[in-house]
């Protein structure tokens, strides 16, 4: 497969120009919901939204890539070498996703657990439609192969209906596919190790899931998005396998020669009450244990940094910071470098691939034992999602707090999970993870439901 799309890139190069177009709207919030339903008329189309987060390393506020030119699809044997040929070729936007399991090209591991989802370890496509939402301006970047459809789309987007919901969901059963007894006796396995001294953090995660699900993708999706509203929210759709991500973390960015890396451990629950909510988020920046799994992973981050940076470039700009969300603060870390010359941008993720976020430290022995106790394979969960630029940068969250749907076996999933360190308690790691899933498990059981979520307030 990948062989015949690189040489349909070689024979269609001169196609490959893209054609910039920028419109004006009156009604900006408008056209983004407008946007999404009109996208769905692609079977594939990958969604970015940074849900008006105006932070220091934002690139735009939406992205759409719709309609693939070429593409590869493959598992995870010599992935990031297929990879780098691929977006060393096309030399073009390139949007995609990494599952968790492309760990296995990294490493000498292996994934064998349940996959009830069943997606393709790395899949990444070259849009011929690429339109970015940046503040007041809309941007078509075409194809110049297919230029004479800017106008038409633009006002076809303009003058989009919201189509009328029809029914296309089920009762939803969810279970969970470890019990709370299962969790505390896998808890103290990995407490154990601890003890031993073979890791000092992992990250444990399970697997809450639905059979004979049917479920309208965009609805949820807006629904999830409207109670998270988080920076690096996606919508993915392959054909029938989709993905509804309301992530609050970045992975990893490419800005010139700048990387940037930004990993999240700590959480702790938002309230109503504003003097309350803003004690919880003082307890959360000096609570000893949370910032201890932060500054663990904020080590990680650092040394996996330094394998591709230049000596001495390799900073920490922001520690234990505490950024609130809609459900949650959470404590963020902010890890920079300067990578070396005729440095390869794959090898940069290669190199730093999975996140420490969602392994533990150290982090080969973490993911052997994390493999061990857990009943399901990650997958897209705790994988990631995000984009390539012709000009060799990148930017890719974590795919967290994130509905995985695959509609031809009416399978829907969410996963969640924590650092466990030697202070952990099983009853209040499992009552973290509810916490986190709150937000999915919501949508999920509530399809009908109408009610404005907006102001409901925290979670």
């Amino acid at each position: 497969m990948v062989a015949f799309f690189v040489g349909r890139i070689r024979i269609f190069t001169k196609y490959m120009q893209r054609i910039i177009r920028i419109f004006n709207t009156d009604n900006m919030s408008e056209f983004k919901s407008n946007l999404l339903n009109w996208s769905q008329q692609f079977e594939t189309i990958i969604w970015l939204d940074s849900n008006h987060h105006d932070q220091q390393y934002s690139s735009f506020d939406c992205a759409l890539a719709a309609d693939e030119f070429t593409s590869i699809k493959t598992d995870y044997h010599t992935a990031f070498d297929k990879l780098k040929e691929y977006q060393s070729i096309t030399k073009d936007y390139i949007f995609g996703y990494l599952t968790y399991d492309i760990k296995n090209d990294v490493e000498q591991l292996s994934s064998s657990n349940f996959d009830g989802l069943n997606f393709a370890d790395l899949f990444f496509f070259q849009p011929k439609k690429l339109i970015f939402i940046k503040k007041e301006a809309v941007e078509f970047h075409y194809l110049k192969m297919i230029e004479g459809e800017i106008e038409k789309d633009f006002e076809a987007i303009q003058k989009m209906k919201n189509p009328k919901i029809e029914k296309k969901h089920s009762k939803i059963s969810i279970k969970p596919r470890i019990s709370r007894k299962e969790y505390h006796s896998k808890m103290h396995k990995i407490l154990a190790h601890i003890q031993r001294g073979d890791i000092y953090e992992a990250n444990f995660c399970q697997e809450f899931y639905a059979e004979n699900a049917i479920i309208n993708p965009v609805e949820v999706y807006r629904h999830l998005n409207e109670i998270s509203e988080t920076p690096f929210a996606s919508f993915l759709k392959l054909e029938n396998q989709i993905a509804l991500c309301a992530s609050p973390e970045r992975y990893i960015k490419k800005e010139g020669m700048k990387i940037i890396s930004q990993p999240i451990k700590g959480t702790a629950k938002r309230v109503q009450s504003k003097l309350n909510d803003s004690q919880l988020a003082s307890n959360l920046m000096q609570n000893e244990k949370e910032r201890a799994e932060n500054v663990m992973i904020v080590d990680l981050v650092r040394n996996d940094l330094s394998k591709t940076a230049k000596k001495g470039s390799v900073k920490v700009e922001e520690l234990c910071k505490v950024y609130s969300f809609k459900q949650v603060h959470q404590l963020i870390s902010t890890v920079v470098s300067e990578i070396k010359e005729n440095t390869h941008p794959v090898d940069v993720i290669k190199d730093t691939f999975p996140m420490g976020s969602m392994t533990g430290a150290p982090k080969v022995a973490a993911m052997k034992i994390i493999e061990d106790v857990e009943e399901s394979k990650r997958g897209l969960y705790s994988g990631t999602v995000g984009y390539f630029t012709p000009e060799s940068d990148f930017n890719f969250n974590v795919v967290i707090r994130s509905i995985l749907y695959n509609a031809d076996k009416k399978y829907v999933s969410y996963s969640v999970g924590g650092a466990i360190t030697a202070k952990s308690i099983p009853d209040k790691e499992y009552e973290e993870c509810l916490l986190k899933a709150k937000a999915m498990k919501y949508v999920l059981l509530n399809q009908n439901n109408k009610e404005d979520v907006t102001s409901r307030g925290p979670f």
